[in-house]
C-alpha cells in the first residue's frame, strides 16, 4: 500500500499496489501492521458498507463529538465518488479547511480520515458502493453534521445534488453552531479520546 499524507494532517489517501498476472489484479487494501507503521489507528470496531442506487446522492458531512469521535478509513469498491473530509480540530492551522478526493473501484483509492474531521461524498455513478471501517462504534447521541452547502466552507460539488436526507439538510449552518463546534472539538475534549 501506498500512503500518502494530505494537506489535512493525520489524513492520508491509501493506494493500493497491485499485483497483476494473467487472471487480473491482486492488492492489500487494510494491513494493520503497516497502518501503525505510518501512525494510523488499525483498530477496527465497526465495518459498514453504503450503497447509492443514484448518481447525485450525497451523504454528509458526518462527524462524532469526542469521546465518541471516529476514525474512518473509505474505499469505493462500485462505482465512483466525489469525497470531502472537513478539519473540525480547533487548534489544527487547517481548522474549517477541506480536502476532495476522487475515490474509485477503477482508481482503488482509499481515505484515512482521523478523530474530529467530518466526512461526506456525493456519488459520481449510479449504483456506487463504499466501504468504511471504522475504528470506534456508532454513538447515535454524539453525532453532528455540516451542511454540504455551508458557505463558509466554500465546497465546490462536482455535480448538482439529486438525493440528499432530509437529515442532511436540516443541519445547521458554521456560523449558528461554531462555539458550540470549537468547545466539543477541543483538544480539552478530545484528549481523553
Amino acid at each position: 500500500m501506498i500512503f500518502s499524507e494530505t494537506k489535512l494532517a493525520g489524513a492520508y489517501t491509501v493506494d493500493i499496489d497491485r499485483r497483476e498476472d494473467n487472471r487480473g489484479h491482486f492488492a492489500r487494501v487494510f494491513c494493520a501492521e503497516e497502518f501503525s507503521a505510518h501512525g494510523l489507528k488499525s483498530m477496527v470496531a465497526q465495518a459498514s458498507v453504503s450503497f447509492n442506487a443514484k448518481r447525485g446522492t450525497l451523504r454528509g458531512l458526518h462527524f462524532q463529538y469526542p469521546p465518541a469521535a471516529e476514525t474512518k478509513y473509505v474505499r469505493c469498491t462500485k462505482g465512483a465518488v466525489f469525497d470531502v473530509i472537513v478539519d473540525l480540530r480547533p487548534e489544527s492551522p487547517t481548522y474549517l479547511e477541506h480536502l476532495a478526493v476522487v475515490l474509485s473501484a477503477a482508481n482503488g483509492r482509499g481515505l484515512y480520515i482521523p478523530k474530529r474531521l467530518a466526512h461526506g461524498f456525493i456519488t459520481l455513478e449510479d449504483d456506487t458502493e463504499l466501504t468504511y471501517l471504522i475504528g470506534e462504534p456508532h454513538t447515535p447521541n454524539v453525532e453532528g453534521g455540516l451542511r454540504y452547502d455551508d458557505p463558509t466552507l466554500g465546497l465546490d460539488w462536482p455535480l448538482p445534488v439529486r438525493v440528499i436526507s432530509q437529515r442532511d439538510t436540516a443541519w445547521k449552518p458554521i456560523v449558528e453552531i461554531e462555539d458550540e463546534l470549537r468547545s466539543r472539538m477541543s483538544l480539552s475534549e478530545a484528549a481523553y479520546g
